[in-house]
């Protein structure tokens, strides 16, 4: 993670994000005005503080085929893909996404992340003619509706002219939560399946050979039924606050049945929160958030094999 702050938070009416979101606008003054104009697919969010890697050697496919989710021996220049590496029991260890431009492989991941996943590449490099180290210093990420861009760290200001305008990581996420996208180690734990989150298909190709973790993501595929879900959830509005990260959420006898994750208040749905609830919890129950009456609208299908969003 750069510990620098970016030069767009001298943008008009740019306030500093929080924790490891510092670095980068939480919003440039217009909250609603910034998500509606992203929703419209206009404008920019500054993700610059996120991590990026790059891998780089003509075996560079082939090894990050073998060590992930993902199909990578398929991937074509220029087309993103979002891939995982597992534990053997086939819990989340590490997230990210990127794109090969036909001679390096070039990947963001949460700020502070990338250290152990390099870590962790380079040590399974054997006899693989490949390279992978940190770049965070020199390529920023931003993100454009529908798309990342990958930025040389010194051109932001010249990107934010002609991208613009400007939204900031309050607007990004709120609509990210209203897609229920999990945010790695927000809505995430380290007891996390594929399964639990929905990231069967974009993160995890199913028809792939073998990697770490496999036997896990199929066997909870085949059978359905993931020991926990998440949930997109709708909170009462009357109170002015949001839940915490990793707060409890309680059924209505006050029976803990999961925890809240990211949270954010969306320009037409009002407060919303993303949760991992145990799977067994009906769908239509009423549950309360961090002290916060809750609806539910189902993200990850608790009963079939293909944990995708329902159509709406």
């Amino acid at each position: 993670m750069t510990d620098t702050a970016s030069p767009l938070l001298s943008l008009p009416g740019a306030v500093a994000g929080d924790g490891v979101d510092a670095p980068v606008a939480a919003h440039y003054g217009s909250l609603y005005g910034e998500q509606r104009a992203l929703a419209a697919g206009e404008g920019f969010v500054d993700l610059s503080h996120r991590d990026v890697l790059r891998v780089t050697g003509p075996d560079r496919l082939t090894w990050l085929h073998s060590l992930t989710t993902q199909d990578f021996e398929g991937l074509q220049p220029d087309v993103w893909t979002s891939a995982l590496v597992l534990s053997p029991q086939g819990h989340v260890e590490h997230a990210f996404t990127g794109v090969d431009d036909g001679e390096a492989f070039t990947a963001h991941t949460e700020p502070g992340a990338a250290a152990a996943l390099v870590d962790f590449l380079d040590r399974m490099r054997f006899m693989m003619r490949v390279e992978v180290g940190v770049v965070s210093d020199e390529v920023a990420v931003c993100w454009r509706p529908g798309k990342y861009d990958l930025v040389p760290r010194e051109r932001l200001e010249q990107y934010a002219e002609a991208a613009g305008p400007a939204a900031g990581l309050w607007a990004f996420e709120a609509l990210r939560i209203e897609r229920g996208e999990p945010r790695p180690g927000v809505d995430t734990d380290h007891r996390t399946i594929p399964n639990e989150v929905g990231w069967l298909g974009s993160a995890v190709h199913l028809d792939k050979g073998c990697y770490r973790g496999q036997e896990t993501v199929a066997r909870v595929h085949n059978l359905g039924r993931p020991p926990r879900r998440l949930t997109l959830l709708h909170l009462d509005g009357s109170e002015n606050r949001l839940p915490g990260v990793g707060s409890d959420v309680v059924d209505g006898l006050g029976k803990v049945i999961g925890r809240t994750g990211s949270s954010a208040r969306h320009h037409e749905l009002g407060p919303i929160a993303l949760a991992l609830l145990k799977r067994n919890v009906p769908v239509d129950a009423q549950l309360v958030a961090d002290g916060l009456p809750a609806a539910q609208e189902v993200v990850v299908d608790p009963e079939v094999g293909l944990h995708f969003r329902p159509e709406r």
